[in-house]
């Protein structure tokens, strides 16, 4: 099996430089063999992508892409914390959160951007448990926040 950096090459995905942190907490915490990885909002360049409330103003499609997003920017915060993608043995679960329209119940399919990423990155090692939760809103108005526990 070729290695996570090699896969993200393969799918021409540059692992960004995390943002700075806004707020009282840290993006990766680690205990032992285990990294919790703080919810990333889907930021490129700095930018807010495709942001809005799903089922409203941002369709499946769009909000399946911003969780993507989210999901490279899980793994620059782990790999600036571990200096390197290739220490993630596994991904171990995935939560993440849709901004969702009253009645808009897809949220799966919204969280499946960030899933489908890991499992190309990692394989079978990208396999994880996952909850996918609608929620009113995100901040700065994001359209979708995902977070990760990863071992390591």
């Amino acid at each position: 099996m070729p290695k996570p950096s090699e896969n993200l090459a393969a799918l021409d995905i540059s692992l960004p430089i995390p943002p700075t942190v806004a707020g009282s907490y840290a993006p990766v915490v680690r205990t032992g063999d285990i990294l919790y990885v703080s919810g990333n909002l889907p930021v490129v360049d700095g930018v807010l992508v495709n942001p809005g409330t799903v089922g409203d103003t941002v369709d499946i499609a769009a909000a399946n892409h911003a969780a993507r997003v989210c999901a490279i920017n899980i793994l620059a915060n782990a790999a600036s914390y571990l200096g390197s993608v290739d220490r993630i043995k596994k991904i171990l679960k995935v939560t993440g959160y849709v901004a969702s329209a009253f009645g808009f119940s897809e949220q799966p399919k919204v969280v499946d951007g960030a899933s489908d990423l890991f499992l190309a990155v990692f394989g079978e090692n990208g396999r994880h448990a996952r909850s996918a939760v609608g929620v009113s809103a995100l901040p700065h108005g994001a359209s979708v926040e995902v977070e990760a526990i990863i071992a390591i």
